[in-house]
Parts: C-alpha cells; sequence; structure tokens
C-alpha cells in the first residue's frame, strides 16, 4: 500500500489507557457539567468536580401512576448513596393543595434546579420523584439544565394503585391524568428510559430499576469479543451489532483473505497457507489484527472481532495488544428441492471439518475463560433475534 494513503493509526497503549481510566467518560462529564452550568469560575469548578471523587453521580427521575411504587425511588436513593428528592418536600406549605392547585410549572422547576444543586446532591446524586408530570415540565426542566442520566416510568393498572389515602375517584382522575400525559414523557426521554410494569412483586419490579439505574451511558470505545463454537450464529450478531451502533465488523477469516488478495509480501505469505488449507501462524494473524485494529475507524466507533482468538496462547496475546472491554460466549434452509441440489458445501464447512472444529473449540474453551473471567455467557439454541436481544442487553451493562 502507498505511504500516502496509509490509515491513520491509534497507538493501541493510549486507548488502553483511557479505557482503564474511563477518561472519555470523564472528559464528557465535565464539559456537560460545565456547558450547562456555566460558573463564572470554569476552573474553581473543575476542580470542584474532580475533588467530588465519584465520576458516576446518580441522576435518576422516577415517575409513577398516583399511589404506585411509592418506596422504590426512596430504596434506590439507599442503595445508590444518592440524596432522595420528591416534589412534594420542595412545597412543605402546599402539602394540602389538591392536584388542581399547583404550584406554576416555572416556579416548581426553579426550586428543584436549586435543590438538585445543593452540596449533598452535586456530590452524592440524586433520585427525584414525582415531577415532572407533563411534557412540558419535563421540556422546562431540560432547559434549566436539570438532566437525568436514567428515567424509570411505572406502568399499572387501576387495580394496583393504592396505598395513599385517595378516594376513589380522585384516584381515577389521577389515574386518567397520567395516562394522558405518559406518552409525552416518555417521548422526551426516550433515549434514557426504561418503562416497567408495576403490576408484579415488588422485588422484582425493584432488580429491574435497580439494574437499569447502574448502567452507565458511557462514551466508552466498545471492543467486543465474539466467542463461540463453529455455526453458533457469531458473524450473524456481529453484522447486526455493526449496524446498528456503527461499530467495525472484523472477522478474522475475511481480514486474513482480503489482505491475502491485496499482493502485498505479506498478503503472499497468508495466501501461501490458505492454498495449502493450512492454518496461518499466530505471528501473522497477529500482525494483520494489529494494523487493522489500530486504525482511525476502530478506535473512534470501536470493534467487533470474531473468529479470534482460538486458544490460551492467541488470547493472551491478543490480551497484550488490544484487550477487549465487552465478550459474548454464544438457519436457514433453501427454499427448494432444486435450489437445495445447486448448493455446494465448503471445505471447511464439511462434517469431518466442522467436527474437528467443535472439538478444537471446546479443548480450548476452559483456557480461554481464565483469561475472559467476566464475560456474558449467552444461550444461542434460539431465533437470531432473540439471541440479539440477550446480547445487547449483556452489552449495556456497566
Amino acid at each position: 500500500m502507498d505511504d500516502s494513503v496509509r490509515p491513520l493509526r491509534v497507538p493501541p497503549n493510549v486507548a488502553v489507557y483511557a479505557d482503564q481510566h474511563n477518561v472519555s467518560h470523564l472528559m464528557q462529564s465535565m464539559l456537560s457539567s460545565l456547558l450547562i452550568d456555566q460558573p463564572e469560575d470554569p476552573i474553581r469548578y473543575l476542580i470542584r468536580l474532580l475533588k467530588r471523587g465519584r465520576v458516576d453521580i446518580p441522576k435518576v427521575l422516577v415517575l409513577a401512576p398516583p399511589a404506585v411504587g411509592e418506596h422504590l425511588a426512596e430504596e434506590l436513593s439507599a442503595e445508590l448513596r444518592a440524596v432522595h428528592v420528591t416534589a412534594e418536600s420542595l412545597m412543605p406549605d402546599q402539602s394540602e393543595l389538591s392536584t388542581t392547585q399547583e404550584l406554576p410549572t416555572d416556579q416548581m422547576v426553579g426550586q428543584i434546579h436549586q435543590r438538585l444543586n445543593e452540596i449533598d446532591c452535586f456530590s452524592r446524586g440524586w433520585v427525584l420523584e414525582g415531577f415532572p408530570q407533563t411534557r412540558l415540565q419535563a421540556l422546562r426542566l431540560q432547559q434549566a439544565g436539570v438532566l437525568p442520566e436514567h428515567v424509570v416510568i411505572m406502568e399499572a393498572p387501576v387495580a394496583v394503585s393504592e396505598g395513599r389515602s385517595l378516594t376513589e375517584e380522585q384516584r381515577l382522575a389521577e389515574q386518567q391524568r397520567y395516562r394522558c400525559e405518559v406518552t409525552g414523557l416518555c417521548a422526551a426521554y426516550q433515549h434514557i428510559l426504561r418503562v416497567i410494569n408495576a403490576d408484579q412483586p415488588h422485588a422484582d419490579v425493584y432488580q429491574q430499576a435497580l439494574a437499569f439505574v447502574r448502567t452507565r451511558h458511557r462514551s466508552r470505545t466498545p471492543r467486543i469479543l465474539l466467542l463461540g463454537p463453529p455455526g453458533s450464529g457469531k458473524s450473524h450478531q456481529a453484522a447486526l451489532l455493526s449496524q446498528k451502533y456503527k461499530m467495525v465488523d472484523v472477522c478474522c477469516d475475511q481480514l486474513l483473505r482480503s489482505i491475502a488478495a491485496e499482493g502485498s509480501a505479506l498478503g503472499e505469505e497468508i495466501q501461501s497457507y490458505l492454498d495449502d488449507e493450512r492454518p496461518v501462524p499466530d505471528s501473522l494473524v497477529l500482525q494483520v489484527l494489529e494494523d487493522r485494529l489500530s486504525r482511525v475507524d476502530c478506535g473512534y466507533r470501536g470493534w467487533i472481532l470474531h473468529g479470534f482468538p482460538c486458544d490460551l496462547q492467541q488470547a493472551q496475546s491478543l490480551q497484550e495488544s488490544h484487550p477487549p472491554n465487552r465478550f459474548h460466549t454464544v438457519v436457514r434452509p433453501a427454499q427448494s428441492s432444486e435450489v437445495q441440489k445447486r448448493l455446494k458445501i465448503r471445505p471447511e464447512d464439511q462434517s469431518q471439518s466442522v467436527t474437528q472444529r467443535l472439538k478444537h473449540y471446546r479443548t480450548h474453551t476452559a483456557a480461554l475463560q481464565c483469561v475472559y473471567p467476566h464475560a456474558g455467557a449467552i444461550d444461542a439454541d434460539k431465533d437470531p433475534h432473540s439471541v440479539f436481544e440477550l446480547l445487547e442487553s449483556r452489552l449495556t451493562c456497566g
């Protein structure tokens, strides 16, 4: 390849350092806070942020129909060691007001903004309950700089709504108003939202909410490794992830073939192994992967690697240069007999070859699990879309 058009590369140690120390998320968090709060003394403000000691300060909003999930926000705040803030606590003199005599939106937004900027909320984070109740109120909160990172919205039939001393008429009226507004609220917070059905045991509701608020929406460049036996659907899942999240799909076998087709000295060496159906030496594979994973698109968008590593030595070598930060251990017949007759099986897909590859995979699985002890195991014996949903849920955990 001509040096003048050689792709830009990012030194792997830079990406690894940034990932290990969460540099990207730290910078994003500080810049976001700076632009939202616009302090008169930016340097002193940033020093205060750093002295806070915690990067992931909880900012959680819990919304529910009247008398539903009344203790959820309190329990979440206790678990997260955050401040529990309720709309009612901000207007103690208005505790006897009915729902038709609420404080003006701008006044309520002002009080919430002031409370959430006090030192305890600033240092420990907050769980806000009971406001906003309309999309307009949500937009006013956003304009004031009150931006939650997680929003939990409860769904429940009328029969579940009990606990507060409301008359049946009041409860029905408040339920009806909530149902009218909840669609707009969901739209206002659609990218940070989790809707939970409250018509189930409270312990289940709490665990679902807690798991969600513990996820982090970080600007962490994903480096995903898909491990699984031949035919488990790694390539298909990699393509789905790449299409949805714009990450670079790196299939080791395809990458080797593309390098071989270039006709370079390295490509010719690799081609000689492919022609003889011999495994390409690890040294050459790692050289190719090192080059590909160091390019700017992989560094900026992240990557999904499959087809490598296959044994302990390969995993350790990959760990030294480009350690992944996400892992995954994971059929369509011909439409007619006419088509079936025209089909040819690739040599590597012959029964004998597949059996040998499965045996190789099972032999090295235990060793690979030692290198990646925190890998998420997913049952791939489902339809591809179900597997993809399971895979997504694993990758979005904190």
